[in-house]
């Protein structure tokens, strides 16, 4: 039987898969004044690195709603652009004889419903929010907040259609909904964090569309890098002049120079999300940004540059520049190489074996304009090994630290 005549559910996470990642929280946070907002960070810090749970999270998150205006909420999530491509890939699971389900942990139920008739689900769960005279009471409930209560919906669901766990399919972001992510059914990780890297079945990085020939069963299609790609992976691979300029410029001018610009970029995306453009800078990141990117907050060439500037810290030359040149040259090549071949890791979906030897090669070559071949051989391999591993924190700080790190240890035991 195929896919168009064969019922199936398919779950979509909704924070970081169907809407940007924390931008809800953003703009009521943003609304209320920095007091609220940072406080809103501080509770999403603390569920990140996994002192807190999601639900422990939100509640104080809302706690700190008490008394505000119920229709803050709604005016927040009105200001999230939806991207332009979800009805056209709904209609089309729609055609394909599918249903929908959308589960938010984050969002309040009459938005996620809101967000389910505007793109066709048939099902939408969020949190519910108590409200009093139309002022929130900072008191929150959900079937989709608790540990495991996502499991609870989805067999709900798929009771409710008379489907099985072998005719789901589960497109998730974050670890928040391993307990969805069950044997039989398709798991597809969406841009995922190192949880649900390991857990799924497929990954797709960048494009949400990018799921429809997962569904329909197609094996891996080759592709080349879009512009996009192109200018975000030069980018990339520029860092290599960076040690290059330290040397020639001085440590302390290269670095300062570096954190101007990224707090010129912070101040370039803020304003990107109010709809207003920085010259130069906001049109580099439209170039560079994938698409999913476009509708929230950048943050990768920050952990980027943050990751070089520790590194020439933390480090002396040469061993500072070659981790640098290698974590620089090496991803960009791994990314550039990997979409275009289809031999997934299996203990990371979301990247190929033939990108990491691409990447290993050029990590090999811009190592040895800092220090001996020998070591930049040894140099590459560690830095894409940690590249290829489903790691719980952001790749662009870990490569280069590791690799100076390890570098430093290989030089002290000769």
């Amino acid at each position: 039987m195929s896919l168009s005549e064969k019922p199936r559910l398919i779950v979509f996470d909704v924070e970081g898969v169907l809407i940007p990642k924390n931008r809800f929280i953003f703009e009521v946070g943003k609304t209320l004044g920095a007091q609220v907002f940072f406080k809103f960070v501080f509770w999403g810090l603390l569920y990140e690195i996994g002192f807190i749970t999601l639900e422990s999270a939100f509640r104080h998150i809302f706690g700190e709603l008490k008394d505000v205006n119920s229709d803050v909420l709604t005016e927040a999530f009105n200001k999230i652009p939806t991207p332009p491509y979800l009805q056209n890939l709904f209609s089309q699971l729609k055609a394909r004889n599918c249903k929908i389900a959308l589960i938010s942990s984050g969002v309040p139920s009459v938005l996620v419903k809101k967000l389910g008739a505007l793109v066709g689900a048939d099902y939408a769960y969020g949190v519910e929010i108590e409200q009093k005279n139309g002022k929130l009471t900072g008191v929150i409930w959900s079937d989709a907040i608790a540990k495991n209560a996502k499991l609870k919906i989805l067999h709900e669901i798929l009771n409710r259609e008379n489907l099985l766990i072998s005719d789901c399919i589960v497109v998730a972001d974050d670890r928040n909904n391993r307990c969805i992510f069950l044997s039989g059914m398709l798991k597809i990780g969406f841009n995922p964090d190192f949880v649900i890297r390991i857990k799924a079945d497929r990954v797709v990085n960048g494009n949400l569309p990018g799921i429809l020939p997962l569904i329909a069963g197609k094996p891996h299609k080759r592709h080349f890098p879009s512009v996009n790609d192109f200018v975000r992976e030069n980018i990339h691979a520029a860092g290599f002049f960076v040690p290059v300029l330290a040397s020639m410029l001085g440590t302390f001018a290269v670095v300062s120079s570096i954190i101007v610009i990224a707090i010129i970029y912070v101040i370039s995306e803020l304003a990107r999300l109010e709809g207003y453009m920085v010259p130069l800078v906001s049109s580099i990141t439209r170039r560079a940004a994938s698409q999913s990117e476009l509708h929230g907050f950048a943050t990768a060439p920050l952990y980027f540059a943050f990751g070089i500037v520790a590194t020439i810290l933390l480090f002396p030359s040469p061993i500072s520049g070659a981790a640098v040149a290698m974590f620089c040259l090496g991803d960009s090549a791994a990314s550039l190489f990997g979409g275009l071949l289809s031999t997934s890791l299996p203990f990371n979906k979301g990247k190929t074996l033939e990108g990491s030897l691409a990447g290993f090669v050029f990590a090999f070559l811009g190592g040895t304009f800092f220090v001996p071949p020998l070591l930049a051989l040894a140099g590459a391999a560690i830095a894409m090994t940690i590249e290829a591993l489903p790691l719980p924190f952001n790749d662009n700080v870990l490569v280069p630290l590791i690799t100076g790190a390890a570098l430093t240890l290989l030089i002290a035991a000769v």
